[in-house]
């Protein structure tokens, strides 16, 4: 009989799977970039736009004047600072609406793209886009051309995925390179980053404006994006292994997505990755909504905030995402996951009903306070959608949820700036309010879901408990 071959000649066993090494740059540098660019960006376009339109039509706002030309009795009932109001919220809502039903497309595109050829050109490819609209931006600022070129500026964003697309891809990475148990953390401070990017840009957009106008600004804008772009490209490495060329302009990525949602097996997960995506989808768009109104309000009488008020006040909505870091850390070690998410949805609530109501700086900034764990909800979501699909899945998720949120900023500038300058004249925070009671159905709809899986289990355990005896 043939002897066996010696164990040095055997094949030798294919070397353990491993997500990412430890050592390999991380995603949260790119994202603060990103975030950088954007947080400058948003508050100090639509103050631009603010001084431009009201400029045209004779008007000086609270940006020159001070809030002494804007608290007096008559401002709130200005006819022509409310026709600037509401024109700007309208340019508000053409510039965001062109960027975002292009990006949506985009987004569902280069989502499930990444799964095959890799997280990097899904990154690459946004950042670039968000570097060519800040350059068109400054175009416009240094020729004065008519501010329409913004709209242009935001389209060619979103035709490169814009800044949806870094978010999802940055939480994908997340997803490749951590386990289950940690992820919910995980993404938290991926979201952290968030927060801390964007109190920066707040707080020093606000006061560079003030002392230099808008251009200077606006060259960080670009050249943080311009980094974000170099980092994505020669830093960060690769976290998806299998990769293989696939087609971009194909149905394949569109059937991916409906298979998530749609495939016969597990039932009973589907459904509630179908109803956290709908959560989902009602807390980011009251996050998206407030946010694009929050310096708008602000400008607006009684309030009447110059520009180093509406930084500090942008600033605390993104320290929101630091305080719920903390907060989520702490309320884990002794709650489960969904009631955390329970109480950052009170916190949300109650911060906007305050805010709506705020005709003083202090019970503003009391609003802001009040949402310190508002940001708690997004990553538990983001987590449980996470653990509701397989590791092969992970890909058409993280597209999925890039499409969600670019159909919330789609939504939420759709509904939120046509609600305000309709509700100016009988209460100019209702769209708030309004917020407020949307959030009441994703409390629900979390709280049914924990409900349900509890008492699923108890019945499981009660069955299993019987003996033949006893039936």
């Amino acid at each position: 009989r043939a002897a066996p071959l010696p164990t040095a000649m055997a094949a030798p066993p294919p070397p353990p799977v491993r997500r990412c090494p430890p050592s390999l740059p991380a995603a949260e540098p790119l994202l603060f970039l990103a975030t950088l660019s954007l947080g400058l960006q948003g508050p100090l376009a639509t103050q631009y736009l603010w001084d431009r339109l009201g400029a045209e039509r004779g008007y000086s706002g609270p940006n020159a004047t001070g809030p002494a030309g804007c608290g007096n009795g008559s401002a709130a009932t200005d006819p022509l600072r409310q026709e600037v109001e509401v024109l700007v919220s309208r340019w508000n809502l053409c510039i965001n609406l062109g960027g975002f039903f292009v990006g949506v497309f985009s987004v569902t595109l280069f989502g499930p793209w990444s799964d095959s050829v890799g997280r990097r050109p899904a990154l690459i490819l946004p950042a670039l886009g968000m570097a060519l609209q800040a350059a068109i931006y400054l175009l416009v600022m240094y020729l004065q051309l008519h501010v329409a070129y913004f709209l242009l500026g935001r389209v060619l964003s979103g035709l490169m995925g814009d800044y949806n697309l870094i978010l999802a891809s940055c939480f994908a990475y997340v997803a490749d390179t951590s386990d289950k148990r940690a992820r919910t953390f995980r993404v938290a401070v991926l979201e952290a980053c968030l927060g801390t990017a964007g109190m920066l840009a707040s707080i020093g957009g606000a006061q560079w404006r003030k002392a230099q106008g808008y251009i200077n600004p606006f060259w960080l804008v670009l050249s943080a994006s311009l980094a974000a772009t170099l980092y994505a490209a020669f830093c960060l490495q690769e976290s998806v292994k299998q990769q293989k060329p696939a087609k971009l302009f194909t149905l394949s990525h569109y059937k991916a997505v409906y298979n998530l949602y749609m495939a016969p097996e597990n039932l009973s997960s589907r459904r509630k990755l179908a109803l956290y995506t709908l959560a989902f989808f009602l807390l980011v768009t009251v996050h998206f909504g407030a946010k694009d109104l929050f310096v708008l309000y602000e400008l607006g009488s009684p309030l009447c905030w110059a520009a180093d008020l509406i930084g500090y006040g942008s600033a605390a909505t993104y320290l929101a995402y630091l305080s719920s870091l903390g907060g989520l850390r702490l309320l884990q070690l002794c709650l489960e996951d969904t009631w955390v998410a329970e109480i950052g949805l009170i916190s949300n609530i109650s911060g906007l009903v305050v805010i709506s109501l705020a005709a003083t700086t202090p019970l503003m900034f009391t609003g802001y306070g009040i949402l310190f764990l508002s940001m708690a909800a997004t990553p538990i979501i983001r987590a449980k959608l996470s653990k509701l699909v397989s590791e092969t899945e992970q890909g058409a998720l993280f597209a999925s949820v890039a499409c969600v949120e670019a159909l919330c900023s789609l939504v939420a500038t759709g509904v939120f700036n046509s609600l305000y300058p309709a509700s100016l004249h009988f209460m100019r925070g209702f769209p708030f309010l309004f917020g407020a009671i949307i959030l009441l159905i994703p409390a629900a709809i979390i709280g049914w879901i924990e409900i349900w899986d509890s008492n699923h289990d108890y019945s499981h355990f009660s069955d299993a408990s019987l003996s033949p005896a006893d039936g």
